[in-house]
């Protein structure tokens, strides 16, 4: 859950947004290192005295062409196995179908048997005490934690995109296509999101909520869930 003056992400509630994190640290150090290279030439070209000293130019450009690509790698190579770790879905072990609708969302436990219901946001006349306004819904999609989570995403309209910044996931609902993505909620608790898309007037009244329990809760509340 985000906080007023929060500069940094949400702490993170998954395996891959914990990675996600950490290559944004370590980008950030890359940057702050060219940032302090730059600064520093900068400095010391304005302060010091030309010269008319010759330098051997085939030295210079073989460290500006060979520096900025190994920079180039060290952001490249995590980057790129953070996106096979966020594209891979090995067995998963409960499928979640999320249909975006102006504007509510449609959740479907297909796996379990035929359960299917809405998702709308709690007014704020009507949030209980305590609750946040904007964010909290009448039905919570409700997950075993430290179970690999596959949601097929879609929309029945227009354009909507499903987003859990602690989560790690994001993947836009397409009318007519169906989209995936994965996650595995490290830790029991209740984690918000919202439509990333703009997809009409009440685009910001469509507020995602996921609650992580233990796996024997998941299974009591599975079963008091009317079909």
């Amino acid at each position: 859950m985000a906080n007023h003056s929060q500069l940094n992400f949400q702490d993170a509630s998954s395996p891959i947004m914990e990675e996600l994190m950490g290559f944004h640290d370590h980008a950030l150090m890359v940057a702050l290192a060219i940032c302090s290279l730059v600064l520093y030439l900068l400095t010391h070209t304005l302060t010091e005295k030309l010269s008319s000293s010759t330098v051997n130019a085939q030295v210079i450009e073989l460290v500006w062409t060979i520096l900025p690509a190994m920079v180039l790698v060290t952001l490249a190579l995590p980057s790129l196995r953070i996106l096979y770790m966020m594209d891979e879905i090995n067995e998963p072990d409960l499928t979640l179908k999320a249909i975006g609708h102006q504007w509510y969302w449609t959740y479907e436990y297909t796996d379990l048997k035929d359960l299917t219901f809405d998702s709308y946001m709690i007014p704020t006349a009507d949030l209980p005490l305590g609750h946040f306004r904007l964010l909290e819904v009448d039905h919570r999609v409700i997950v075993p934690m430290n179970s690999t989570i596959r949601v097929i995403v879609t929309a029945d309209d227009v354009l909507h995109s499903w987003a859990v910044p602690s989560l790690g996931v994001k993947t836009d609902a397409i009318p007519g296509r169906l989209n995936q993505t994965s996650f595995l909620a490290s830790r029991p608790g209740v984690f918000y999101g919202q439509c990333s898309e703009i997809c009409g007037a009440n685009h910001s009244f469509m507020p995602i909520v996921v609650e992580s329990t233990p796996l024997p809760d998941f299974e009591n509340w599975s079963s008091l869930m009317p079909s």
